[in-house]
């Protein structure tokens, strides 16, 4: 059995979770998802917390059981405490400024990159560190997926540290040409 499938999802204190057939919905103090889980998946709520199993044993439903339980999980968290990702742009002439619903990225490039933040997420500079973005939302999934698309204009290099990296994120450093001894 999943180690993670079969793990109770406990639900905090104002979030409610609602299932109709196939569809979870679950809203809370930071907003509303739904998901739609496949039929092999049998979602059902306890006393305890929200109960993930599977219909059958084949491997196809033992390869959903852990996923649904994780994105069931990963909205429950979601609609409680949301989920944030930190970028750190390293470089000189390197900056991002966020006006509105805009991203607007100075990474070295012939032209400004701008980018539309998506419904639902905010992007903000953090005031404490300099050249720190955040991106948070309440979809763990589009959180890290415009955290990457940002990250993928100028990936951190190798030679010089220069890019847009995670915080925390370790960088292998390389030796850079030596000069050639006769």
């Amino acid at each position: 059995m999943s180690r993670i499938g079969k793990q109770i999802i406990v639900v905090p204190a104002g979030v409610e979770v609602t299932l109709d057939g196939p569809v979870v919905k679950v809203k809370g103090p930071k907003g509303e998802l739904q998901f739609t889980h496949d039929p092999l998946i049998v979602v059902t709520k306890t006393d305890d917390g929200i109960v993930v199993k599977r219909g059958s044993d084949d491997s196809h439903a033992r390869a959903l059981h852990g996923l649904t339980r994780a994105l069931v999980n990963n909205m429950v968290i979601g609609v409680s405490t949301g989920f944030k990702k930190e970028l750190q742009i390293i470089g000189v002439g390197y900056r991002a400024q966020v006006s509105g619903k805009k991203l607007v990225l100075n990474l070295g490039f012939s032209h400004p990159v701008e980018l539309q933040v998506p419904e639902g997420l905010t992007a903000e500079m953090d005031k404490n560190q300099k050249n720190t973005l955040v991106i948070s939302g309440i979809d763990k999934q589009l959180v890290g997926q415009f955290s990457a698309n940002i990250r993928s204009f100028r990936p951190p290099e190798p030679y010089k540290g220069k890019g847009i990296r995670y915080v925390g994120e370790y960088v292998a450093r390389k030796a850079g040409k030596s000069a050639a001894s006769k």
